[in-house]
C-alpha cells in the first residue's frame, strides 16, 4: 500500500536513514514500497529523552532508524520499559506498555512509536497533577 507524505515547506524527514528536507513549497511524495520514514516532528534527539516515557520512545525510534544497533537499543528499551511498568499501576497505561512491547517484538517499530505517544499523555497528566498537588499543599502551609 503506497504511503503519501504531505510536507510543509522546509520540513525534514528521515527516509531509510537519510535525512531529507523539503524545498520552499508544500510537496506531496508517494512512497510505492515499504520504507523507513519518520517526520521531523517524530524525531527525538538523545538529550530530549528526559522523562520516563521519552526514555522508552528514544530506543524504539533508534531501532526503527538504525537496525544495525538493534540489540543495544532493544536492551535499553527493555530496561526502560521494565522501570516504567514497575513504577505505575494504571491499567490503561500498563495496557499501552504491553501494546508497545508487542509492536517492538513484532518489529513494527513505527506503530510502537505512535503508541509511545499515549504514554506522553499519561505522564503529562500525572506530572501536572503532581504539580497541582504540590502547589495546593504549599498553599495550605
Amino acid at each position: 500500500m503506497p504511503l503519501k507524505l504531505s510536507l510543509k515547506p522546509g520540513e525534514k524527514f528521515v527516509l531509510n536513514g537519510a535525512v531529507l528536507a523539503n524545498g520552499e513549497k508544500r510537496t506531496s511524495l508517494v512512497l510505492q514500497n515499504k520504507a523507513c520514514v519518520l517526520r521531523e516532528k517524530d524525531i527525538m534527539q538523545g538529550e530530549d529523552a528526559n522523562t520516563p516515557a521519552r526514555r522508552i520512545y528514544f530506543p524504539v525510534m533508534m531501532m526503527y532508524l538504525d537496525p544495525e544497533g538493534l540489540e543495544a537499543y532493544y536492551n535499553d528499551f527493555a530496561m526502560r520499559m521494565t522501570e516504567f511498568m514497575s513504577a505505575i499501576n494504571n491499567r490503561q497505561a500498563l495496557a499501552t506498555c504491553l501494546e508497545i512491547s508487542r509492536e517492538v517484538m513484532g518489529g513494527t517499530y513505527y506503530k510502537a512509536l505512535m503508541a509511545c505517544k499515549k504514554l506522553y499523555e499519561f505522564e503529562q497528566e500525572r506530572l501536572s497533577y503532581d504539580t497541582e498537588d504540590l502547589s495546593e499543599h504549599a498553599a495550605h502551609r
